[in-house]
């Protein structure tokens, strides 16, 4: 963690509105073409699953989507200067403990076929490579492929 954030001082908490402005913030430095402030808003009055890690300010953050009996991760993002220090892991162990609470089965993502340090961390975590969508993302003068992974989750043990 960074010397100025002790690791004790990160914490896990519901995404507000009031945190839109810092997340489409790191969003904007971490993606190409990020998701907008609206698209934030959109998902949060969905009733989206969304989290931050703060230290007095977002870290990190997910948004996912409850279904019938799976979650599929919609967004997942750790601010660029924070990356390589636990806190992507962090957020997908509380993708998975949201999936189980609620009694879900599997998660899906979908992730940019370019960007192989997410895939490592998913697979690192468990999630398998399962397809392929075809111009899934924008990208500059054309469209990339997303791979599609998927995370099985355990039911809760009793």
């Amino acid at each position: 963690m960074n010397a100025h954030v002790p690791a004790a001082a990160v914490r896990r908490r519901a995404m507000l509105l009031g945190d839109l402005d810092a997340v489409a913030a790191i969003e904007a430095s971490a993606y190409g073409f990020p998701w907008s402030r609206g698209n934030f808003v959109d998902a949060l009055a969905a009733g989206h699953l969304a989290e931050v890690l703060e230290a007095g300010r977002p870290l990190g953050y997910f948004v996912a989507l409850p279904g019938a009996d799976e979650l599929h991760l919609l967004n997942i993002t750790v601010a660029p200067h924070w990356q390589g220090r636990g806190l992507g892991t962090a957020l997908l162990e509380a993708v998975a403990t949201h999936a189980r609470e609620r009694g879900l089965a599997r998660v899906w993502l979908e992730v940019r076929a370019s960007n192989v340090r997410a895939q490592a961390l998913y697979a690192r975590r468990g999630y398998a490579t399962v397809g392929c969508r075809r111009s899934y993302y924008p990208a500059a003068g054309a469209r990339e492929d997303a791979v599609l992974m998927s995370l099985e989750v355990p039911a809760e043990r009793a």
